[in-house]
């Protein structure tokens, strides 16, 4: 047998030789998910966020001839203050459908408004930049923007997203820097829902696209609330993606590939909806990968006794959202 040399090489090969241990293999599959769902959330580090007072504030109102908008603040765990944005599409009726729209590694949630507001930053096309916002609107929806934790006016630089060392000192801590983000985020529901009547609490809905879209599909795994998840360029087996190739320190959780392999988790969102959108020339979340963690969730689906409810969309390019392919299928779906 050839000697190992390289240290990547033997991780990647012991990661190759271990079946996940929680990955669902018949039975009672609500039982299951009940069980799956405590691990993650204990991965994740769940047990180290505690509700507190969140001294909301209304920072500010104003509207366009499309939509009122509300930015906000508030006390997500004792000592962290998040930001977001709450939009209302004018001439709807309510309550309205409500879509979480989360960027990715990008200047942060103003990008879903496509504004800039750092020195030097651009405004460009929804494609290059993922207006998601300013999309959920259009489509007829109420949109929550959040300020994801080391984005934007949350931890960010006017150089972009700034993950490194808050994540590594997340793990520290038995924290995780997803963990902290779908905490968030989940807060920021519980904000809408108590402070403003607009949206419709029962159909509410989440996209984002690469780190977005990573916030997307575990906030979906842990929060019920939410009907219909559509992660872009961001599920894809932890093997093919993660694992092999470089990404942000805000990508890892301990120990989880020892438990799940990323498709065994769509089965955390059934039987509610779930649309993964991807790029067949994505290079940092292979399609290959894509295609095989969407093969185990139909799977769950099948399980969940719902296989209409799990959808794939791949759209022709690379490592972004596709919005002309998504859309339809997400508001047939919803």
């Amino acid at each position: 047998m050839e000697k190992n040399t390289s240290p990547h090489a033997h991780n990647l090969a012991i990661m190759a030789a271990t079946k996940p241990a929680l990955a669902y293999d018949g039975g009672d599959f609500e039982a299951w998910q009940n069980k799956a769902r405590a691990k993650l959330k204990e991965l994740l580090g769940f047990d180290k966020f505690e509700s507190c007072d969140p001294d909301f504030e209304l920072e500010s109102e104003s509207q366009d001839e499309n939509m009122y908008e509300y930015r906000f603040s508030f006390q997500s765990e004792e000592g962290y203050y998040s930001l977001c944005h709450f939009c209302v599409p004018k001439g709807k009726e309510g309550p309205i459908p409500l879509v979480v729209c989360l960027q990715g590694h990008s200047m942060g949630m103003h990008v879903s408004f496509n504004r800039a507001i750092f020195p030097g930053e651009e405004v460009g096309t929804s494609e290059v930049r993922g207006d998601f916002a300013l999309q959920a609107i259009r489509n007829g929806y109420c949109a929550l923007t959040v300020e994801q934790r080391n984005f934007g006016q949350r931890g960010g630089t006017a150089q972009g997203t700034n993950c490194y060392n808050s994540s590594l000192a997340a793990l520290l801590m038995g924290r995780t820097t997803i963990g902290e983000r779908a905490w968030d985020v989940m807060r920021a529901l519980d904000m809408v829902f108590e402070n403003f009547t607009q949206a419709d609490p029962e159909k509410i809905g989440i996209m984002g696209n690469s780190g977005g879209g990573t916030t997307t599909f575990y906030t979906a795994c842990l929060d019920e609330r939410i009907k219909l998840a559509m992660p872009s360029c961001a599920v894809c087996t932890y093997e093919k993606s993660i694992a092999p190739i470089r990404h942000c320190s805000c990508n890892h959780v301990p120990h989880i590939r020892e438990f799940f392999e990323m498709g065994d988790l769509t089965g955390l969102i059934a039987p509610r909806k779930l649309l993964i959108v991807a790029g067949d020339e994505d290079d940092i979340f292979p399609i290959d990968g894509v295609e095989e963690s969407f093969e185990v969730a139909k799977k769950l689906y099948q399980a969940a006794g719902v296989p209409e409810n799990c959808k794939l969309v791949v759209g022709q390019g690379g490592h972004r959202f596709y919005p002309n392919e998504a859309w339809p299928v997400f508001n047939q779906m919803f």
